[in-house]
């Protein structure tokens, strides 16, 4: 007899109902961007690509955005690599606290590290008032091309250490003895023995921090000034169109979405010419170091580490400073805390409620979709992990512009809700939490389920009472990852917010746009604290004094 509770597939409905969700909220969507670049009222034009290529000013801001984004990924490896290299190879003075300074490097949002730089060598910098003053020099300018570089390659170069400091950690300490044996050793070594061992995660953490930087407007609408880059184009083109027609804005998507998927496919036939796996057995050992070696090694670390924290703790002292308008005035004062929780007083809930909602989302998604690509792999299961990676390659602005054009008329209207920030997280950040459970889950024998299975456990039970307790490492891992993106998400969140579903780091840059650096700083300084509970919270929670992806 036909036993239908038997033969029922739990996970083939997961699977359903995950593949509808991204229907509904990307695919859906992203059609919808499409139909509006290439129709314009139901007839079929290139006309806005058109518009688009025949004006070198939007050109231009391609090339721009290439070459900022190029240069900065440059800079971030040259800076990031050796630093993850001496952090893991050598005893550094302060280590702990070292990589805590690095990780909340990388946490803010970098249109935050802009104004800080402002605020430190811009026109009326406080840096730039003071050399000035002492010497007879003109400082460089902050502003433009230079000033964009800066602020990137300092934000970004955590990303590349946390990297290659996890790759590092599975180069077996054998290998390193076996090559100084040999009187491969030093810089020798390094180049040729670490750097290509590294090379697969080198390539991943190149192409996060290419995308990171093509994707940032926040910096270059701050700090840029005459130089444009493309990011910036498609957020003023689309708000140039609000008063009509939204083809314009939708044809520059689309091309957004062209340029950085031919860059996604590059990076992924790269990777494929160094793939292979590593497994420590016995993981490098730390040497300790005396002498110059350890002067001009320690030197390197603290220096580069301070140069790029220095910006976050000049905004945390301007917050506690006395403000008039734009102006800061002698002494000390709470005033722009108090303006802060009184004025938009919904910024600071907002963050939590709207991070909150959308992080638990992830974590729930996440544990759901690494169990159907690695235990369930089918063609469905595929396609969802395809899905899941597409918000990785698309600026967040196209994101958001493509939400609006989908869900701004009947019979689903979400634009204006704080629904529509949610989903617009979930699917911009569930990438991190994704691939970071996906990879514990590939540790984990199936066979471990199979005998709960077996003695009567049905799939689903053993699944979340087994294997997800035993991923929790690897689900806080990307989790911690997506929530501190989630708080400081601006170029998504800016397109899609009203005065009710203002967050923080929308706060911070709407003060910050506006000149009101004290109200600003103090609103930066919230998000920091916020991320630095998080971060403890999270070393906290799974005993890891270190964090590496």
């Amino acid at each position: 007899m036909f036993d239908s509770k038997k033969n029922f597939d739990v996970w083939k409905v997961v699977s359903a109902l995950i593949l509808a969700l991204y229907g509904l909220f990307l695919i859906y969507p992203l059609f919808k961007l499409l139909y509006n670049a290439f129709f314009s009222n139901g007839q079929f034009t290139l006309e806005q690509f058109a518009k688009f290529f025949s004006q070198t000013y939007y050109i231009k801001s391609i090339f721009n955005s290439i070459k900022v984004s190029f240069l900065a990924t440059l800079l971030t490896l040259a800076i990031g690599i050796p630093l993850a290299y001496f952090y893991q190879m050598f005893e550094i003075k302060g280590q702990a606290a070292l990589q805590v300074i690095i990780i909340l490097c990388s946490m803010s949002a970098p249109f935050i590290g802009a104004y800080s730089w402002i605020m430190l060598l811009g026109r009326s910098g406080v840096v730039t008032q003071l050399i000035e003053a002492i010497l007879p020099v003109k400082v460089p300018s902050i502003y433009g091309f230079n000033g964009i570089l800066l602020v990137l390659a300092l934000q970004l170069f955590p990303l590349v250490f946390l990297y290659v400091s996890g790759a590092l950690k599975n180069i077996d300490n054998s290998l390193l003895e076996a090559s100084e044996n040999m009187g491969c050793s030093g810089v020798s070594r390094f180049f040729k023995l670490v750097i290509p061992l590294c090379m697969p995660t080198i390539i991943a953490a190149t192409l996060m921090v290419f995308m990171r930087a093509f994707a940032d407007f926040g910096t270059p609408l701050l700090i840029g000034e005459g130089y444009q880059t493309f990011p910036v184009v498609i957020y003023n083109s689309y708000f140039a169109e609000t008063g009509g027609d939204h083809n314009f804005g939708a044809a520059i998507s689309v091309i957004a979405i062209i340029i950085t998927a031919i860059i996604f496919l590059i990076q992924r036939y790269i990777n494929n010419q160094f793939r292979f796996t590593m497994n420590a057995m016995h993981s490098i050992e730390r040497k300790q170091i005396h002498g110059l070696q350890a002067v001009l090694i320690n030197f390197y670390c603290w220096f580069v580490v301070l140069l790029a924290f220095m910006p976050q703790v000049y905004v945390m002292y301007t917050s506690f400073l006395k403000t008039s308008g734009k102006i800061f005035l002698p002494g000390y004062s709470l005033d722009s805390y108090r303006f802060a929780f009184t004025h938009l007083k919904n910024a600071i809930p907002n963050t939590f409620l709207i991070g909150g909602l959308a992080l638990i989302i992830v974590i729930i998604l996440a544990i759901l979709i690494a169990y159907l690509v690695v235990r369930r792999n089918n063609a469905a299961n595929r396609v969802i992990d395809t899905l899941s990676m597409i918000p990785y390659i698309i600026p967040g602005s196209v994101v958001g512009i493509a939400l609006v054009m989908a869900f701004n008329k009947k019979p689903l209207v979400l634009a204006g809700t704080a629904i529509i920030m949610i989903v617009a997280l979930v699917i911009r950040r569930i990438p991190y939490t994704i691939r970071s459970s996906t990879a514990t889950l590939q540790q984990i024998p199936m066979s471990i389920e199979e005998a709960a299975i077996s003695l009567g456990s049905s799939k689903l039970k053993a699944f979340f009472t087994i294997t997800v307790p035993m991923m929790a490492n690897g689900i806080l891992s990307g989790a911690i990852m997506s929530w501190v993106t989630i708080i400081t998400e601006l170029s998504t969140a800016i397109i899609l917010y009203n005065l009710k579903t203002i967050t923080l780091t929308l706060a911070t840059y709407t003060y910050v746009s506006r000149g009101n650096y004290g109200i600003a700083a103090a609103y930066a300084t919230i998000l920091t604290a916020a991320t630095v509970i998080s971060l403890l919270l999270y070393m906290k929670l799974t005993g890891n004094k270190e964090i590496s992806f």
